[in-house]
């Protein structure tokens, strides 16, 4: 708990690792940083239902993985995943309506260090780009994106990467996610994990702190230029 001027408990705030600092926040994007359901989910239905592909039960899987992965999961005869992701690919980064930023974003990525934070995401880095812009989020000092590593999320390659590109632990990193296969990479990098729950549309049980937008959350600098994160009370 933070200390308030004249030495007793700030109890306006709420610290979610009291006893921790870190070297950099890494973010996932779609559902972390920006809100993009309504677009992934046109997109999908559009694919799945051309496929002949349960529309419900294949949005329960493809938010936080990358498209080619989950495609080629559903073993149909004839399709090539590639060739699919890429149709899927040109048919979001033409889709940009209803784009928008989780709330508070753009002012908790602004206020850190510019070598301290990452966008680490499962799509291509293509459509990243046209979705950053079309939240209007400041742009990221690092982009890891879906083909900058072999094995997607739930594997923790990406979130390593990002760390290693970043020089920085990934056991001293904060990693921000909404969707259990990136909290799961998270988890098995070795990170810290905060759950923003902006998009969840029920509740999602998890062992990690949780809050539902940036609004209220405050990045706090230490003299020594580590990162610790606490929320302020409504």
């Amino acid at each position: 708990m933070k200390t308030s001027p004249s030495g007793g408990f700030d109890r306006s705030r709420i610290d979610f690792y009291p006893d921790r600092s870190f070297s950099a926040f890494l973010f996932d994007m779609d559902g972390t940083v920006l809100n993009s359901i309504a677009v992934a989910e046109r997109v999908w239905t559009a694919w799945a239902l051309r496929h002949n592909v349960d529309v419900e039960r294949l949005l329960s899987t493809v938010h936080g993985r990358k498209a080619v992965e989950t495609i080629a999961r559903l073993g149909l005869p004839g399709i090539d995943p590639a060739e699919e992701m890429r149709r899927l690919t040109l048919a979001e980064i033409a889709d940009v309506a209803g784009i928008e930023p989780i709330a508070g974003a753009g002012r908790f990525l602004e206020a850190l260090p510019r070598d301290r934070w990452a966008i680490v995401t499962s799509a291509p880095r293509d459509l990243a780009v046209v979705r950053l812009k079309a939240a209007g989020l400041p742009w990221p000092p690092l982009l890891i994106a879906g083909e900058d590593v072999k094995n997607g999320k739930p594997a923790p390659d990406c979130f390593l990467l990002a760390a290693e590109t970043l020089a920085q632990p990934i056991e001293d990193c904060l990693i921000f996610e909404d969707a259990p296969a990136g909290i799961e990479a998270a988890e098995t990098a070795g990170a810290a994990v905060m759950v923003i729950t902006a998009t969840h549309r029920t509740l999602l049980q998890t062992r990690h702190p949780s809050v539902a937008s940036y609004d209220d959350l405050n990045a706090d600098i230490t003299q020594a230029g580590l990162l610790q994160i606490s929320q302020k009370r409504r």
